[in-house]
């Protein structure tokens, strides 16, 4: 008896298909699976063309959702399973997908709501809660109805007066209809300024060359990608924002039949704590070599790198555009075993983006990591934009081509250790591309960075011959210059860079600095003011104007100048106004030239500075043994 109520118990639970299988219904198998894995895009103001929140939602578009979970299509995901294991992964069993299948052919019945699970609740607002600092574009973008896919640029000055930690960002893209993805490129020197098409306005394409004079190369993945998450860094892994920066918001523009507007916004939330663990970012590539002919269906392009440290790899980029097939990227370590990082054996520019690992992947010295990417040129490629097919070369335009795969590493041994992966990359980008500009930079960078200006020289040679109106690259080879002992010679490189661009203020502090160092003060003087004029809170030259005045008045001193000297000297003042030396040498020009009361005056000042101040001691008893004051 207990066996048979039991299993009468057992079916008014579960009712039955007509071949005896448990029904599926939406609310008790399916629902758990939707709101997983399709309601963070399909929901009101997101990226999906149509919400899927709510029973009459999902049945509404039943057919469509088994096509496309069938193939895979829904949910999007590109790595193959096996060849890495990621965070944030939303892919489907095969239990899944036969699942909904079966759902469908039943009916697609709703079952008891009491069986209901909790509906996914989303922040209609910043999902991490209000930034501490929100970037907003200078002028919103408007995308035309029709037409090809954009590329654009939104520069976002970052308004901060002193040097933050950011733990976290977001992105809303404020129309994500038209936002395919979106990535943040940190612009420490307000570079790709030069470039908008009017103030606040971005500029258009995908060739974002950031020039930098300090060594600060790329450790954070920093985008947006439909449905993801805000980017929280691990522990000790804040990123530095400066004042005077930006931040490039690089976006992936798709016409949607109508006129769009389109205004991002980043939210920026900072730590009290700051960097201690060090990333990199090493980019993987040959698009010298992309060169695909017509109807290739099969096009190989390879890169390998031996990476010289241990490492852990935090997360992976692969990039392509639409003749990308199969993408492989593995490492193979010293005793020869091999490990995936990541394999897409279907790849779909729409779908691109960051994929971080799950858990780290140690990679000890010596680890060779490689890349292999199988293009297809063909007509049996239904994403080729040409038809009949092109050749197609690298470029930075949706039609042409890229080969790249970006790797997340973290050193594992303590402290910075990006110099020594920075020289491993750019090495083996020397000899790939032995007149690159950027290779031939970085590397001048690193050995001015270790202190060898002498072997850092050439490589700026060679990347201001490559590139001669860069301004970065002749600033940095007159620093190079000038710490070799030659200001002369800096000199006339810092000229070359404003001569190319007046306002890099950078190059205009150097030009100074080597101006002072060759004794030419009045032009040291103009061009720290000028400084000054564009930074007004630039202590250090303030600082070195003050200085510049002060040694300009000792030369007028001694040229028996006296009147410059004292004006010298008392606008040295404004910078140097507790300097009891200072006030003493211009209370010794103004003895000179019998201003006594005046000099009197300077030497009491000297005093109340520095009641010990012997030079000053002695200029008052000279001063009492001459004309009293009145």
């Amino acid at each position: 008896m207990w066996r048979k109520l039991a299993g009468l118990f057992f079916i008014s639970l579960f009712p039955v298909c007509a071949a005896g299988t448990p029904a599926v219904t939406y609310y008790r198998q399916i629902a758990p699976i939707i709101y997983s894995n399709c309601s963070p895009c399909h929901r009101p103001g997101e990226s999906g063309p149509f919400s899927l929140l709510s029973y009459d939602d999902v049945r509404r578009h039943a057919l469509q959702i088994v096509a496309v979970t069938r193939r895979r299509y829904m949910p999007p995901w590109l790595p193959e399973p096996g060849h890495g294991e990621f965070a944030e992964e939303r892919r489907l069993t095969d239990a899944q997908i036969r699942l909904i299948a079966q759902w469908v052919a039943a009916g697609a019945p709703a079952g008891s709501a009491a069986h209901a699970p909790a509906p996914p609740k989303f922040s209609s607002e910043w999902q991490r809660g209000q930034p501490d600092l929100i970037l907003r574009v200078g002028k919103p973008y408007q995308l035309y109805a029709e037409g090809p896919e954009v590329f654009w640029n939104f520069i976002l000055p970052v308004p901060i007066t002193t040097t933050r930690w950011v733990k976290a960002m977001e992105v809303r893209p404020g129309n994500p209809r038209v936002f395919h993805h979106a990535n943040v490129i940190v612009d420490r020197q307000a570079s790709m300024r030069k470039h908008e098409i009017s103030p606040g306005a971005g500029f258009g394409g995908m060739d974002l060359t950031i020039e930098d004079n300090t060594f600060d190369p790329d450790g954070h993945f920093l985008s947006w990608k439909p449905g993801s998450e805000p980017i929280v860094e691990p522990d000790g892994m804040a990123w530095r924002a400066e004042p005077g920066m930006d931040l490039v918001l690089n976006v992936h523009l798709r016409p949607t039949g109508k006129v769009e507007t389109v205004s991002p916004e980043i939210g920026l939330y900072f730590t009290g704590a700051p960097q201690t663990k060090f990333p990199m970012l090493i980019q993987l590539e040959h698009d010298g070599a992309l060169d695909i002919p017509p109807g290739d269906p099969d096009y190989l392009v390879s890169d390998d790198f031996k990476i010289p440290i241990d490492v852990n790899v935090l997360a992976v980029y692969p990039h392509a555009h639409y003749l990308g097939k199969l993408m492989e990227g593995y490492a193979t370590l010293p005793d020869g075993t091999k490990k995936w990082i990541v394999r897409i054996p279907n790849w779909d520019l729409s779908w691109q983006g960051v994929f971080r690992l799950k858990e780290p992947l140690l990679l000890p010295a010596g680890t060779v990591v490689s890349m292999r990417y199988h293009y297809d040129n063909s007509t049996g490629n239904p994403r080729n934009p040409n038809n009949p097919p092109k050749e197609v070369r690298a470029g930075n335009q949706a039609v042409d081509e890229m080969s790249h795969l970006w790797l997340q590493v973290l050193p594992v041994a303590e402290g910075d250790h990006r110099a020594e992966l920075q020289r491993a990359v750019v090495t083996q980008r020397l000899v790939k591309y032995p007149n690159d500009f950027a290779a031939n930079f970085s590397m001048g960078d690193i050995l001015l960075t270790e202190d060898k200006p002498e072997q850092a020289i050439p490589y700026f040679q060679k990347a201001v011959s490559t590139d001669p109106q860069s301004t970065v690259g002749a600033t940095e080879l007159g620093i190079a210059l000038f710490e070799n002992g030659k200001p002369v010679d800096a000199e006339a490189q810092f000229k070359h860079a404003l001569s190319i661009d007046p306002a890099y203020t950078d190059a205009r502090f150097d030009l100074a600095s080597a101006e002072a160092s060759n004794r030419e003060w009045e032009a040291a003087a103009v061009d720290f003011k000028r400084v000054l004029a564009d930074r007004p809170d630039d202590a250090k030259s303030a600082k070195h104007l003050g200085e510049v005045l002060l040694l300009w008045g000792d030369d007028l001193s001694k040229a028996g100048r006296h009147a410059d000297a004292i004006e010298r000297y008392r606008a040295a003042l404004q910078f140097r106004e507790g300097d009891p030396e200072l006030h003493g040498k211009l209370g010794m020009e103004l003895a000179q030239i019998s201003r006594l009361d005046e000099a009197r005056t300077e030497f009491q000042t000297a005093l109340r500075i520095d009641p010990n101040s012997q030079p000053a001691k002695q200029a008052m008893q000279v001063l009492q043994a001459m004309k009293p004051a009145n």
